[in-house]
């Protein structure tokens, strides 16, 4: 049984294999970067572009009655993010190296990386 650094990185790694996913196969690897607004957002897509990441721009609305004065951890407000997609074999390494790299682009812009996650797709049994 592979072991993992006692992290969240880690901890995710650790759930993936826990739950049967095959990490010597390579996965589509997301990594979501916050920024603070839509010109943001553009600036950060393209300099993530530029460094060789294949990326997006999403805008979530938020929660329709998201109240920014009120203390409630349920709701949220509206917010951008830039995804960097990366087909990779999940190596512990080099997604913590490209947090970095990643948090490196997205600093001029105010942005930081969010973490990771992968889509697994279900089976049709």
């Amino acid at each position: 049984m592979t072991t993992f650094p006692d992290d969240a990185d880690g901890a995710v790694l650790a759930d993936l294999a826990a739950h049967g996913v095959d990490l010597s196969q390579p996965l589509v690897i997301e990594f979501p970067v916050a920024v603070p607004d839509e010109s943001s957002a553009e600036k950060c897509h393209k300099a993530m572009t530029a460094a060789g990441y294949d990326s997006r721009i999403e805008h979530d609305e938020g929660e329709p009655d998201f109240d920014p004065d009120e203390d409630d951890e349920d709701e949220f407000g509206p917010s951008w993010s830039v995804y960097a997609t990366v087909r990779m074999i999940p190596n512990y390494d080099e997604i913590i190296r490209i947090q970095a790299e990643l948090d490196q682009i997205a600093k001029p812009f105010d942005g930081e990386c969010d973490g990771w996650g992968v889509m697994l797709e279900a089976d049709d049994e």
